[in-house]
């Protein structure tokens, strides 16, 4: 049978004089194009730097709603005019090589495939695709240095393995998802940088800071116990780094003291001994750098749940360590602090049904050493349906056992129930609320683990046990975004069939029909994604479930339990591809 990526691989490729485009000139859907129509624009010939790429497929993400409703205002278009400069919406895409700048020759070629990474920084500053560099949401564009060229690297992938259109544009959301289970966190004191030890008056504790002194470039001790202490000055003496004791400081006195022993950007490691108070512990909390450290070293309980900056987990990548003490240096390291499901575990998943939500389910069904038991969490049921019936045969076929969990349910005594009282061994959180989040960390086993995948702003707050960390090795992290490396690793699992990520497609539409899927993904009418062909034209918004009844020749090449396949893109291209 014919794939789809076959049709133009070899041949050189037609290209129309004129380019179906949405462009996005302000905030709300009703900028999306003219309108509600998309326009033409002349297909641009590329630069000797450049290659003119051919869309053919983009998946709808609910990450594009905040920019749906700022516009220029989004942090990642830093103040444009969209009316004078606009953007496009699609930073999930799968491209092929319509032509080659001259420059670029030698490295790519007509009909060469390729998948692309969006999260590009220059210098420091986020440029994603999708968002400053005009997306997808078009038939044809031109994709230059911007991409190509950036610091030395390429965010393009290069695809000589058999996936689709879909599957291709896939390999982004689902890198996303497979960068939740790998560790972006640091996990050992920062070389060069400037650790703050915190003890607690009256503390006899013998603390110890095994192995682990010798990066840091200077330290800041505040009524650390005077064994310890001296051993940090030996330490640093040895190698020439700074002390600083800063003794009685507290409280509000915290940011007076970032501010000065860090310009105010936080302090890389903190350490705090033998804490008691939980509103302590969140005021120190406070004064970690981004992709920073918080080690709490003790054997007592808090007297109550911290109040955490729980964006920060998501976005920042600050790392909560900890351990029974009294050696600090314990803490570090990838053996206390996993990132990955526990196997044989029971995890739980808040948010199930959402297109990502299923993605972290189906990724944990087609694990090879993925949890035993998952209950899947959402508040609609009819998506709680669509969900189970896409997956159950599943987790049936890999003998795992999946339990649905609606909003009339009691979602504790479910949990209790599996786990024999023990709380979850992972948790993973979809849904962008830090009260859902902290009610699901409430059903997390002691030395669990709770995945924060949705983000919520910076400076948003929730409750968490931070005493199951440092007595239990719990786990609070969180990932946004993800990279290239993710996506060689969802291509390569594909390849070899240990992930399916066709099963997440939930609707298919052509050119004419992108607003409405966009109008789809923000009313969560489908449990899948939305995927737009451009090159598709006359194709309305149809849910997989709704082509047999539409388009019953495509609906004939589903697979089993109605999943969307290859051979389904295949009858779609036959169909609708409107080739010049």
């Amino acid at each position: 049978m014919t794939r789809p990526y076959d049709r133009y691989r070899s041949l050189e490729l037609p290209i129309p004089q004129q380019t179906w485009t949405w462009n996005l000139y302000g905030a709300g859907v009703e900028r999306i194009g003219r309108e509600g129509r998309p326009e033409r624009f002349p297909v641009p010939e590329p630069g000797p730097d450049q290659l003119l790429v051919r869309v053919d497929a983009v998946g709808m993400c609910f990450s594009d709603v905040k920019l749906i409703k700022q516009g220029g205002g989004h942090p990642k278009l830093y103040g444009r005019d969209l009316a004078h400069e606009p953007t496009r919406l699609g930073h999930e895409v799968a491209l092929t090589v319509a032509r080659v700048g001259s420059k670029l020759a030698g490295r790519y070629h007509a009909g060469q495939r390729l998948a692309l990474q969006p999260d590009i920084y220059v210098d420091g500053k986020n440029t994603a695709y999708g968002y400053t560099i005009p997306g997808g949401l078009t038939q044809f564009h031109l994709v230059g240095p911007e991409v190509l060229a950036v610091a030395g690297e390429s965010y393009v992938l290069p695809l000589e393995a058999d996936l689709g259109y879909a599957e291709t544009a896939l390999t982004e959301p689902w890198a996303c998802v497979e960068a939740a289970y790998t560790q972006r966190r640091r996990l050992e004191p920062k070389a060069g940088g400037v650790m703050w030890i915190i003890g607690r008056q009256g503390d006899t504790t013998a603390y110890r800071f095994t192995d682990r002194l010798a990066a840091p470039a200077r330290f800041v001790l505040t009524d650390v116990p005077p064994s310890l202490a001296q051993a940090v000055r030996e330490q640093a003496r040895a190698r020439g780094a700074a002390v600083e004791v800063r003794d009685g400081v507290s409280g509000a006195a915290y940011a007076d003291l970032r501010a000065a022993e860090t310009d105010g950007a936080g302090f890389d490691d903190v350490v705090l001994l033998g804490p008691r108070s939980a509103q302590a512990v969140g005021e120190a909390a406070r004064m970690v750098a981004r992709r920073g450290t918080f080690n709490v070293v003790g054997s007592d309980p808090l007297d109550g749940p911290v109040q955490i900056d729980v964006g920060r987990i998501h976005y920042d990548y600050v790392a909560y360590l900890g351990n029974p003490g009294p050696d600090a240096g314990a803490s570090y390291g990838a053996a206390r602090n996993r990132c990955e499901l526990r196997p044989g575990g029971v995890a739980l998943y808040v948010g199930a049904a959402g297109p990502m939500g299923q993605m972290h389910v189906q990724r944990a069904l087609e694990l090879e050493a993925g949890p035993a038991v998952l209950i899947a969490s959402d508040t609609n049921p009819a998506r709680l349906g669509a969900m189970m019936s896409r997956l159950n045969g599943l987790a049936e076929a890999r003998g795992r056992k999946l339990l649905a969990v609606g909003p009339a349910a009691d979602l504790a005594a479910v949990v209790a129930r599996a786990t024999a009282g023990r709380g979850a061994d992972d948790v993973i959180v979809s849904v962008p609320s830090s009260e859902v989040m902290a009610q699901a960390a409430g059903h997390m086993a002691r030395d669990g683990m709770l995945v924060f995948f949705a983000g919520v702003p910076n400076g948003t707050f929730a409750p968490l046990d931070l005493t199951k960390v440092y007595r239990h090795g719990a786990q609070y992290t969180g990932t946004s975004g993800s990279a290239l490396t993710d996506q060689v690793l969802v291509v390569e699992k594909t390849v070899r069939h240990r992930l399916s990520p066709a099963r997440s497609v939930g609707a298919v539409g052509g050119m004419e029909a992108a607003v409405e899927g966009v109008k789809a993904m923000l009313d969560g009418r489908y449990p899948g994604k939305v995927l737009i062909f451009p090159q598709a034209m006359g194709l309305s918004l149809t849910g997989v479930d709704e082509l047999a009844q539409k388009e019953p020749e495509i609906a004939a090449r589903l697979g089993p339990g109605g999943v969307w396949t290859s051979a389904a893109e295949a009858a779609l291209i036959d169909k609708y591809w409107a080739v010049p």
